[in-house]
């Protein structure tokens, strides 16, 4: 695995030199408060305009070319923040439903949610399910949110249902490998993130993806989230595409 914090990658590419898009990306939207702080502005205009590059964002991977983004929108842990902070941004999550979802479908986008589903609300519940029931049958782009998402929760609900199908008798433990657990996360079916991007500058997984991530390459913008356009997209593709890829072998690049 690499990391890139800071890695000035602003100069185009040389004329006719191909530049590998990878097939998924996982962002991590990191540094709304901090962008709002900043500007003097409460954090909630900061939420508010990180809804804004997603929106910018999610076109642009899709003109790109990228097959799946992963946006981590909301964590398990993020339940402990202030109540009324918790509140806006279930406000957002409605509003993002109620008017960028027929966008999104017009798009041609298909929207899937990971997490954990049990307990919430069903007024939530009822938004994520309009959101995959809507774009389920689209063949472009997979746009996938992370809602009440962490991956250890991920795991060990892998684990229980592994245990389960043993227990059933439907599997022995002999048949429990890297595919058997795999195929009962939340990601099953989708390729693992070939690009990991966090925002603000901060350099950790903070309990995403991290079965998914063992050879993502990452990338460390200082950016802000809501400052992450276009162009920051395009450096961390072209910053992707320098890198060695060899999956613990020795083999070089992969290519797509």
């Amino acid at each position: 695995m690499t990391v890139t914090a800071g890695l000035d990658v602003s100069a185009p590419a040389e004329a006719g030199e191909r530049i590998a898009v990878p097939r998924h990306v996982a962002v991590i939207m990191d540094g709304n408060g901090r962008w709002a702080v900043s500007r003097g502005l409460p954090r909630t205009e900061g939420h508010r305009a990180g809804v804004s590059a997603l929106r910018r964002i999610v076109k642009h991977a899709a003109r790109r070319g990228v097959e799946v983004l992963t946006i981590f929108s909301f964590s398990s842990e993020n339940w402990s923040r202030p109540a009324a902070e918790v509140g806006f941004l279930m406000a957002l999550l409605e509003r993002f439903v109620r008017r960028d979802l027929a966008e999104i479908h017009r798009q041609n986008v298909r929207v899937r949610m990971i997490g954990e589903r049990s307990g919430l609300e069903p007024s939530i519940l009822s938004l994520i399910e309009e959101g995959e029931n809507l774009t389920r049958d689209n063949t472009g782009m997979v746009l996938v949110v992370a809602f009440n998402y962490g991956a250890r929760n991920e795991m060990v609900r892998a684990m229980r249902a592994l245990a389960e199908d043993v227990s059933a008798g439907r599997i022995t433990p002999g048949d429990i490998d890297e595919a058997a657990i795999a195929a009962r996360l939340d990601t099953a079916s989708l390729p693992d993130p070939d690009l990991v991007i966090r925002t603000s500058g901060e350099q950790r997984l903070s309990n995403f993806l991290l079965w998914q991530s063992a050879y993502s390459e990452f990338y460390f913008p200082d950016l802000h989230w809501p400052d992450f356009d276009e162009a920051a997209f395009d450096r961390a593709i072209e910053a992707y595409s320098a890198r060695d890829r060899r999956f613990g072998g020795l083999s070089a690049k992969v290519a797509r």
